[in-house]
């Protein structure tokens, strides 16, 4: 476990995160060619889709042999729409390093990356990466970092010179310079620098353990020896966010970079703590290499030539082929089968992994995505990481009428390999919802089902699941009578309709006494209203929180039945729906919008056109959060329009909150597009 790091790579997307992790793997003469995004020929893009798009869209996993160590990488996308994987790679690995572009300045998915992952307990890290790039300011880069962030990076690798200039850095902690590649000493006019960033390592390494602290305050500084061996402590505390200046394009400073990896962050065995559930309990313990199994799948997905594969972490105790283990979360065990350790989409196989390392399970046939695998008998599972909530829903189905029955079973495989997605079938509605957290992940699916299994599919904007109600009360009847020849219908009903508080459901309540409507017909009094009230009147929306009690009525004794009384029952209702001022209802949402303050006049403008109440306001940080009431008719189309309004920059979480009134004029367009789609 000493010797492994665990890094997982996040940034914006272009800030050149898998250039960094080809350079790495041909500096550590893991491959023989550096390939390139444009290129389509990288060894963490391998997917057709990111291939097309020359972007990252899945999380990648490959790993190398740096000196003492060997270092598991773990190559995240940058576009916000993809947050699962960065949450996943989080979940697994002791260090996060976030990677901006020298020369872009800070930008928004990178600030969303670190707002996502920042209450994570692994040590973080920040590369200013392409200091060759026309505009390289790695100074700027930190401060816009700072002003934007709760981070404050401290450099450890400080660049000699930028942009076209940019060939080499400085180690700061070993007070020496690396110019391509070799040893020398600081270049003079750097020399201040390196004094200033110096001391504010010295006071970050200080404030991570007393005794070094008290030493600070009273020498005025820390020893070379000092700083060394304060260093990783600092930073596997959190104490220390490092900095590291690097080109991955044109291999400057990746190597000194891979030293830093090596030498300053935390491995599994010095960042050891494992949040579990235990029973109902959440406990933390300590990963041991000597311990009962204990680890966690991160990555699942299908691979329609190979099978399911999943990614696994193991935090103690050693995995090994051929065993069986034991997934709690599934309450079932399951064989492992072939093991491997990752290059992208290639594969070297292994009979075991230990504690500390990362490697792939091919054709397990219960773990997946945020699975916990242990021992038989174990009632330990790790603790599954907060996901964030839908902001994002399409209806989606087939193009074509024969790929209706295969298209569930794709679906499900696909969703299994991104937990913040999921597809439920609206009974209100009668549609497929998906939803999501952005129109790239949802786009990505359709995109798979098409290259994976051969099935074209559309995605539409859903249907709005509205209820019907009553305002008044009703007291009506209805009599059925029809004589064509033959037995005829009878039946005769007296209700009293009344409204109930919201939320209450609909009550059926038999007062028919004297046997005006024989017993044996009150079922089917019942069964009929209950078939109307889930097919709606005015609308074609299911009815809720009224009352019915029937109280009267008559029968014959040859032409009543079940059939007629189910007949009156429905017309009975209508007519009490035509005096008792019928409304339609509207799913309320509670919404949750973090921006930052210049936007604030912007948004909240915003909601009041779609209907929303705002019911306060925080001060969160740097953020602003507004926390509001919205429609879901409103919020099917507010994730982009939020995004275009705070140039990106806005986020919202939502939550269903309760039912209401629809406006008058909103009601009577629904209502009257309802009665032309029956027509």
């Amino acid at each position: 476990m000493k010797n492994i790091r665990n890094i997982a790579l996040v940034g914006a997307s272009g800030s050149g995160k898998t250039s960094l992790a080809e350079q790495m793997l041909f500096n550590a003469k893991v491959i023989t060619r550096v390939g390139k995004i444009e290129d389509g020929n990288t060894v963490m893009d391998f997917n057709v889709e990111e291939i097309e798009k020359s972007m990252s869209m899945s999380l990648g996993v490959a790993n190398l042999n740096w000196k003492k160590c060997k270092i598991n990488i773990l190559d995240t996308p940058g576009y916000a729409d993809f947050a699962s994987e960065q949450i996943a790679a989080s979940s697994v690995v002791e260090n996060i390093l976030f990677i901006t572009n020298a020369a872009v300045g800070f930008e928004v998915s990178l600030e969303q990356s670190i707002e996502l992952l920042e209450s994570k307990p692994a040590a973080k890290g920040i590369i200013i990466n392409r200091m060759d790039n026309e505009g390289a300011d790695f100074r700027k880069a930190l401060e816009l970092i700072r002003e934007n962030t709760n981070i404050n990076p401290v450099p450890i690798l400080m660049p000699i010179g930028s942009e076209h200039r940019f060939e080499g850095v400085v180690d700061i902690v070993k007070g020496k310079a690396f110019i391509k590649g070799k040893e020398s000493d600081i270049p003079t006019d750097i020399v201040n620098t390196y004094e200033e960033y110096k001391m504010a390592l010295m006071e970050a390494v200080a404030e991570s353990d007393d005794e070094l602290l008290e030493k600070y305050f009273e020498a005025g500084e820390l020893t070379d020896k000092e700083l060394a061996s304060g260093i990783k402590n600092a930073i596997s505390k959190g104490v220390l966010i490092p900095a590291f200046a690097c080109s991955a394009t044109h291999n400057i400073a990746v190597n000194e970079l891979m030293d830093a990896i090596e030498e300053y962050l935390p491995s599994p065995a010095e960042k050891n703590q494992v949040n579990i559930i235990e029973g109902e309990e959440a406990k933390t313990i300590e990963a041991k290499e000597n311990s009962d199994l204990s680890a966690y799948v991160f990555k699942s997905f299908s691979d329609p030539n190979v099978g399911d594969i999943i990614y696994v972490r193991v935090f103690s105790g050693s995995l090994t082929s051929g065993s069986e283990v034991y997934v709690p979360e599934k309450n079932s065990k399951d064989r492992i089968g072939s093991m491997y350790f990752l290059v992208g989409k290639n594969r070297t196989e292994t009979n075991e992994i230990k504690a500390g390392d990362i490697g792939g399970l091919v054709k397990t046939k219960v773990s997946r995505c945020f699975n916990s695998i242990t021992k038989i008998g174990s009632k330990i599972k790790i603790e599954k990481p907060e996901l964030p909530t839908p902001v994002y829903w399409q209806s989606m189905n087939a193009v074509n009428q024969h790929d209706e029955d295969k298209i569930g079973s794709a679906l499900s495989k696909l969703l299994e390999e991104d937990p913040t997605m999921s597809l439920e079938m609206n009974a209100d509605t009668a549609q497929n919802v998906l939803s999501g957290i952005g129109e790239q992940q949802l786009g990505l699916i359709v995109k798979r089902l098409k290259s994976r299994y051969k099935i074209e599919a559309e995605m539409n904007t859903p249907r709005v699941p509205y209820k019907e109600t009553i305002q008044g009360n009703a007291d009506v009847s209805y009599k059925h009578k029809k004589q064509s020849g033959g037995r005829g219908q009878y039946a005769e009903v007296y209700f009293r309709v009344k409204p109930k508080s919201r939320g209450e459901g609909f009550e059926f309540i038999n007062s028919v006494v004297g046997g005006t409507i024989p017993s044996k017909f009150i079922p089917a009094i019942e069964k009929g209203l209950n078939e109307i009230i889930k097919k709606g009147i005015i609308a074609e929306n299911p009815i809720v929180d009224i009352s019915v009690d029937v109280y009267y009525g008559s029968y014959h004794d040859v032409d009543s039945s079940e059939m007629a009384f189910k007949i009156a029952s429905w017309n009975a209702l209508k007519k009490a729906f035509e005096v008792a001022s019928p409304i339609l209802l509207e799913p309320i949402h509670e919404v949750k919008i973090i921006i930052p303050d210049e936007y604030m006049g912007d948004v909240m403008g915003d909601i009041s056109t779609r209907r929303g109440k705002i019911l306060g306001m925080e001060q969160k940080g740097k953020k602003q959060i507004l926390n509001a009431h919205m429609p879901l008719a409103e919020l099917f189309g507010y994730f982009p329009a939020l995004k275009s309004l705070t140039q990106g920059r806005g986020k919202f979480t939502q939550t269903f909150s309760h039912f209401e009134k629809v406006p008058g004029d909103i009601a009577k367009k629904i209502i009257a597009e309802a009665n032309k789609k029956d027509e």
